[in-house]
């Protein structure tokens, strides 16, 4: 490898008790797409989170072109040549998109900022990215999950960067917006910046990749050449064993409709879905940015308005109903947005798995503090959540953890019909089997699950059945055999929702 461009050297950090860094090491050359993986809490967030200055070094070296470099904060960092884009959407909500890209580098001229510049620059950036069509005056707050995920990777883009550190840029991207990504990054690689790459799609680190780090546990476990490794023996590194199956299945058998969309219309989106949910079913559901996915199962859960159409459930008509009703008809939402949708940050685990349902732990009409800490304990070892306890406010676990404690809740919850939205997102290897296995435990349960999702492997690789949502429409539903990645982008963006095979797919 030539010189360094970046270059950490023994990092060490601790929360407490808890040792998050325990003398990290890896360099990253000009130039050069460096993936940086492991499980969830390995340490990768927190190891960014010190180059960019959001957290401060107990120990350790960094060295940027050879020279120490110690970010004061995210922003003297910025200013250094590191961009972050962060897991966790770092956006301001209130203000607008355009406001959100060019934060902290607004174009000015004698003290007056240059609005008309500020616009071109944010209309630019967003072309790199072909998402021109984003409106730059709109609030953040009313753009969708996916597309404020563009907006960060946008404003990172911005000036003349060294290093971007890119923690999970496609969590809320569809496959063709991952595509358009990677198009980027080979733009800058070509400008010889340097980009760390943090993902568990370890496929798109294999494409886009030319190095890789494994972190274990804080720790430097392995790395090298990504040309020739494979996929085995990354997960076998990062997870310290061997997993046999990444995508299990569990014999299930398709039962009676249990809930059922005649031509669901809301008030933007969607504009026309009708699917029948059966008991022990795994129904996926595909597509683009804003086809209407999310507003599908949000409509579904009573969270958006029904404009037209029926919804019926258990074989009784209850279209127009609220979220507690879905929650007494056995209907349970997983968010794509766990920050502020999914989990109640300021409250500890326990508290965050019980909310919805608090007969299990209550006594005499009053919640039972030690039973509620039982039960709790109980469903963070059946779903893994590393954590200090249940009595651990649920803001400090890594995200991973506190998408399986938004999981968890549903289970405890009893739900016979799961609204999963995007339930793998920020969710490492092994738990990601996990929780494939995991849903295909409650269909042979009789549950049914409605799966949305933007990584069309797992769709493909857990579904019973698939369909596929066009500019609000949902396709019609097919066996998921009948599927292939090919044939559901053709009829994501509008090519024909035929579903069959093309012999080069």
């Amino acid at each position: 490898m030539t010189a360094p461009r970046l270059e950490m050297t023994g990092v060490r950090k601790s929360f407490g008790a808890t040792h998050a860094l325990r003398g990290v090491s890896f360099a990253v050359a000009p130039g050069e797409v460096h993936a940086l993986v492991g499980e969830n809490g390995a340490g990768k967030s927190t190891l960014m989170k010190v180059l960019s200055g959001a957290y401060q070094p107990d120990a350790g070296e960094v060295r940027l072109d050879g020279q120490p470099f110690q970010p004061r904060d995210p922003l003297h960092a910025r200013r250094g040549g590191i961009a972050m884009i962060y897991q966790e959407l770092n956006l301001a909500p209130h203000l607008s998109v355009e406001e959100n890209i060019l934060l902290g580098d607004e174009p000015a001229a004698f003290g007056w900022l240059n609005r008309a510049r500020r616009r071109e620059l944010a209309r630019d950036v967003l072309a790199q990215l072909r998402h021109e069509n984003i409106p730059l005056t709109a609030p953040v707050s009313s753009r969708t999950i996916a597309e404020q995920q563009v907006i960060e990777i946008a404003r990172a883009l911005l000036g003349q960067p060294k290093v971007i550190i890119m923690d999970e840029p496609t969590s809320s991207l569809t496959q063709v917006d991952t595509e358009n990504l990677f198009g980027v990054i080979e733009q800058l690689r070509r400008r010889n910046v340097s980009i760390v790459y943090i993902s568990h799609f370890l496929e798109e680190c294999q494409r886009v990749c030319q190095r890789y780090t494994v972190l274990r546990d804080g720790e430097s476990v392995g790395g090298g050449d990504m040309a020739g490794v494979g996929l085995d023996q990354i997960i076998r590194l990062m997870v310290g064993r061997e997993i046999q199956d990444i995508y299990p299945r569990t014999p299930h058998a398709l039962g009676e409709a249990i809930l059922e969309f005649q031509a669901l219309a809301g008030a933007a989106k969607p504009r026309s879905v009708s699917l029948k949910l059966r008991r022990g079913e795994i129904l996926g559901l595909a597509g683009l940015v804003g086809a209407g996915r999310t507003e599908t199962v949000r409509a579904a859960f009573g969270l958006d308005q029904v404009a037209g159409g029926t919804i019926i459930v258990q074989g009784r008509e209850r279209t127009q109903s609220t979220p507690s009703r879905r929650l007494s008809d056995g209907i349970g939402l997983l968010s794509e947005n766990r920050k502020e949708e999914g989990l109640m940050l300021n409250l500890n685990l326990a508290d965050n798995l019980t909310i919805t349902r608090f007969g299990p732990v209550a006594r005499l009409g009053f919640v039972h503090g030690r039973r509620q800490l039982v039960v709790a304990q109980g469903w963070m070892e059946r779903l893994d959540v590393r954590a200090q306890g249940p009595a651990q406010p649920v803001g400090q676990l890594s995200g991973g953890n506190q998408q399986k404690i938004a999981i968890g809740r549903l289970l405890h919850h009893d739900a016979s019909v799961l609204l999963l939205d995007e339930p793998t997102r920020g969710i490492d290897v092994g738990s990601k089997a996990q929780i494939y296995q995991l849903m295909g435990q409650l269909a042979a349960q009789g549950k049914a699950v409605l799966f949305v999702s933007s990584y069309l492997p797992e769709l493909l690789g857990v579904c019973d059945t698939i369909g596929v949502m066009c500019r609000g429409v949902l396709s019609e539903v097919r066996p998921a055999g009948e599927w292939t990645e090919h044939s559901i982008i053709s009829a994501a963006i509008g090519q024909g929702a035929s579903g069959q095979s093309s012999p080069e797919a």
